[in-house]
Parts: C-alpha cells; structure tokens; sequence
C-alpha cells in the first residue's frame, strides 16, 4: 500500500469465496427456424399475479448484471482469441516446477497453495461452473513486487496461468487455468484519500466490500450493482453501474492503475500516458496485472431502490410504460432496468428501481407506478442494503450470458425480448428445466459522453445499451444446444432493433456481457488493429497471452 495522507481513512476487506461445481462439455446442436412477430406472438398462459416472485429479488442476472447462483458449462474448446491452455501430465510437471519457482522467490506476505488446502480451493473457484477449472497450484500475491516476479518465471517457462480477482466471469479460461492460478484475493484494501477525493481499491475485492468500507466515510465510487461481482474484471471491462447516468462508465472514473508489467516492473498509469491509458480502459488484462485501482470518490447519501412486480395480465400495459419512461427520462440520478424471466413454464416480468438521494422527487417513477396491479417494494436505504437484498436464489446448474446492442428499449425491442423469453423458454424446456432471463439495461443517451477514447467503448457518440441475456439450465449435456439459442435469440433481437430503425448493425457488444467465443471486432470495433500495437509494444514476448480472456 502507498503512503496516503493523514486525513486518509484505510479499511481491509477480505474477499468472499464462492464454491466450485463440476463441469460437462457438449457439441453444439441444431437450431430451427420460426416465425417471431412483435405483434401477433400469443402470449402462453400464466399464473395469477399473486404466484408470481418479483423478479428482481428473485433471478435477477449479473457480473456486472443480476444474480443467479448459476453455474456455466465449458463453451468451445478452440476460439482464436482465447488463451485456453490445457496442460498433458508432461505439462503438469512444467507447471509444477514453475509452482515451485514462485515459492522460492516471493516474499512472505505471499503464498502458494496445492489440492487439498482451503486456500487453494477458494482461489481456483469461481461463480460460474466454466470458469471454475483444477489449477496445478494456486498463487496469492501480497505485494506487487512478488506480482512481478510470478510473471517473470510465468513468461520465461512460457507456463499457462489464470488472474482472479473476483472470479464472477462466466467465460471459460477467462480467469482460470489448468496451469498456475494467480488469485488476487491479498490484495484487498480500500483507502479513502480525503484530500484528493480518490478511493484506492484492490482487485481482490468484490464490490459489496468496498460499498462496505466506503459507507464510512460517507463516499461511494462508479461500481458493481450486484452482490458478489469482483472489482477487478469488472472494472478492467468497462463498468455499468447505478451511478452511469451521472458518472460514466467505472473506466471513466479511474484516475490511476497501478500495473505490473509483463516483464515484472511496477508503475503507475495515468492518462498522461496517452496509449496505455486507452488500452487498460476495457482492455482487460492484456497488459500486465493491475494491483490498484485509485478511482474518483463521490459524496454519497442515503440512496431509495426496490423494484416493481408486474402482474402478467399487465405485461403488455408495462412495456408502454416503459417506452413513455424513456420517453421523458432526464434525470442523471434515476436508473432502471426491466428484466424479463422464463422459469417452470411461466414469464414474468420485474423493474428495477434506483435514486441516487433519500427519496425521488415527484414524477419520476409515477409511469411505472401507475401500471395495473404493480406491486411496489421499495425503501430508502444505502447502496450496501440494496447490493445485498438483490442476492440470487438456487437456480439450475449451467449458465451462459451474453448481449445484445439496441440504442433504445422501443416497443418493437421490449416485445422482443418478451417473445424471446417465452419462445425459447417454451422450445429449450422439455430438453432441461431452464430459466430465461433477458434484461433491458436502460440509461440516459448520454452516458458514453462522460468519458474519453477508451477501448471500449469503440464509438462514443452514440451511447449502446445492452441487453443481458442469461440462459440456465439442468443438463450438462444441453450445453452446446443453449450456446447456439443465445446466440440466434441476441441475433434476432438486435434484427428487431435494426428494422426498428436503430444503427446497431456494427454496434459493439458489452465486453463484459459478451460470449466468450465472439470476434474481437463484436467488442472493439475499429479499435483492434491500435489494440494490436499496443499489445506488442508493451508485452513483446505475450506474457499475458499465456492467460485467458479477450486477446490482442
């Protein structure tokens, strides 16, 4: 930790551990073609409004995105941009030798860890299922010096590794490895710098601890919206969050990393470093591994949150209201999303309310208030409060997410998302109890505007709201079947945006939503060739290649 000054208050936060589910691989299957028309789709028959759960507090996605205790299934085995690496026997005894390495070199505030301890089990598990892999050893840095030193033996044994932070993507390989699992869990302080105004966050948290400690100091920073989600990838992909409207994106608010280089040296990015800033602003972790993120801190009150259940006989009367919302919203400190789930044989319907003060001014939400027979649950409360009360329920074993770009929820993409839920609700079940959720992530036109060129996203002059789809289900042999209904449901509600008259045609995909097998050009646009460059000017020998995610 830097030295802050006197005035700075330092907090420690240790990171939660989520358990480790086994795994299942499947070829992928046979789609079918139909017919999906906004206005003559029939509605299937659904239970009486007081059956229906809210959806919000119930199977609300995440990462950056609601909570499902869901677990993902490996995705496909080879994808070009995807660092994947498996290891033979022959291999495990590189790696094991690399392990080794390490632990004659780190200092003692950091650890190595084998099969069969505690520590080596929380660091190798992660949310997902396809995320979660048997690492030969497991690494935990306690000093960006050791950091550098693990990539160094890393890159010279060329020995395949995964970074965790958090451990909430759902992609295969993204942060795990059959190789060495670097877990960044020691690096797990919050530091409010009073004079600057800054918060200095570690990449082993997850977003509830930090809410937690800055709550304190009565500050709060551009973070997660969902209990569990990490800070490290999260932030590193862009960052959607309930203060996005005012703020930005949470790589708009970064003031400064603290990055390891592949070749083990330690520095501090900021944007007077022009090329490196663009990059680590969504590029993940090609670029070494960040071991502090200082980002702007903001004066934070109490905040008034809850959602809304829709009755199903009133879904057709919330999509107009959600329109005539969007319609008139211009408040930067209002934010919703409105999530659509499919679950044992039935759609419903839930949105999610936030107001950055005490309470919402008179008329902001009253549109969504006055839907017939919505049932309001809502409260003045902290960020904390509201992070935690939007945990997940038990849900099916496997999960998949991924996005869909549209620059407005209309009415013709609302009904999309409510035919793609009960389509493939009804088409995916009698093969393994499924749970289908397709999210409207909603914000102002302008909330791109409050950032810079960044890698993502590519094109800031037009601000991209995401739908989040979240596929889950039973059968691990049903996994292949899924990949390829996720991916026809987001191409076709993106057709439905296109002939609705939105340029989302070429539009970026959220990074941090986004299948795991897309092409970089889905996610970055025209900024790869430039991402390309910065790549083999700063990782020469591609350290970080050896490690998963989205590559360049």
């Amino acid at each position: 930790m830097v030295a802050t000054p006197s005035t700075s208050s330092s907090i420690s936060c240790r990171l939660k551990k989520v358990p480790q589910h086994p795994t299942s691989d499947f070829a992928a299957g046979s789609s079918e073609t139909r017919q999906r028309n906004a206005d003559s789709f029939t509605h299937a028959p659904r239970a009486s409004t007081e059956s229906i759960k809210p959806a919000l507090f119930t199977c609300r996605p995440c990462i950056d995105m609601a909570v499902l205790k869901l677990t993902s299934a490996f995705l496909l085995s080879s994808v070009l941009h995807l660092s994947h690496a498996q290891t033979s026997s022959g291999g495990n005894n590189t790696v094991l030798t690399a392990c080794q390495s390490i632990a004659s070199v780190i200092s003692s505030a950091s650890g190595v860890f084998y099969p069969g301890s505690s520590n080596y089990t929380a660091d190798i598990s992660h949310w997902a299922n396809s995320s979660t892999e048997n690492a030969v050893c497991s690494v935990e840095p306690g000093t960006a010096k050791d950091v550098g030193a693990i990539l160094q033996i890393l890159g010279k044994s060329r020995t395949p590794f995964g970074v965790k932070g958090g451990g909430h993507s759902p992609n295969p390989g993204f942060s795990s490895t059959t190789g060495v699992e670097i877990s960044m869990t020691r690096f797990s302080e919050v530091v409010y710098n009073e004079s600057s105004q800054t918060a200095d966050i570690g990449p082993g948290l997850v977003w509830d601890d930090v809410y937690a400690a800055l709550e304190a100091q009565g500050v709060n920073v551009v973070g997660g919206r969902v209990s569990g989600v990490g800070v490290a990838g999260f932030t590193l992909g862009g960052g959607l969050s309930y203060l996005s409207n005012q703020h930005g994106l949470t790589i708009d608010n970064i003031q400064s990393y603290e990055l390891v280089f592949p070749n083990g040296t330690v520095a501090t990015v900021t944007s007077a470093d022009e090329d490196l800033w663009f990059g680590l602003r969504g590029g993940f972790n090609n670029f070494g591994i960040v071991t502090k993120f200082t980002l702007k801190a903001f004066q934070q009150t109490q905040i008034w949150g809850g959602g809304i259940t829709i009755p199903s006989s009133s879904i057709d009367a919330a999509i107009d209201a959600l329109v005539a919302y969007q319609a008139n919203m211009s408040d930067p400190k209002a934010s919703i999303l409105a999530e659509f789930a499919y679950f044992a044989g039935e759609v419903s319907l839930g949105v999610g309310l936030f107001y950055d003060a005490s309470t919402p001014p008179s008329g902001v939400f009253d549109v969504l208030f006055a839907i017939p027979g919505a049932n309001a649950s809502v409260e003045t409360t902290t960020m904390l409060s509201l992070i935690l009360s939007q945990s997940g329920v038990p849900a099916p074993s496997n999960t998949l997410l991924h996005a869909a770009p549209v620059t407005t929820f209309s009415k013709a993409v609302l009904n999309s998302m409510l035919n793609e839920t009960q389509f493939w609700g009804d088409r995916l079940s009698p093969e393994s109890l499924v749970t289908i959720i397709n999210v409207a992530d909603v914000f102002l036109p302008s909330m791109f505007s409050h950032g810079s060129s960044s890698a993502y996203p590519p094109d800031r002059s037009i601000t991209i709201e995401p739908i989040n789809l979240l596929f889950g289900w039973t059968d691990p042999t049903a996994t292949g079947r899924m990949h390829d209904a996720m991916v026809q449901s987001a191409n076709q509600m993106k057709a439905v945006a296109v002939a609705d008259g939105q340029d989302v045609a070429n539009a970026a995909i959220y990074s941090n939503y986004a299948l795991g097998d897309v092409p970089l050009e889905a996610v970055y646009g025209g900024n790869v060739e430039r991402l390309h460059e910065l790549k083999k000017r700063y990782d020469p020998d591609n350290v970080m290649g050896l490690a998963g995610g989205f590559k360049f």
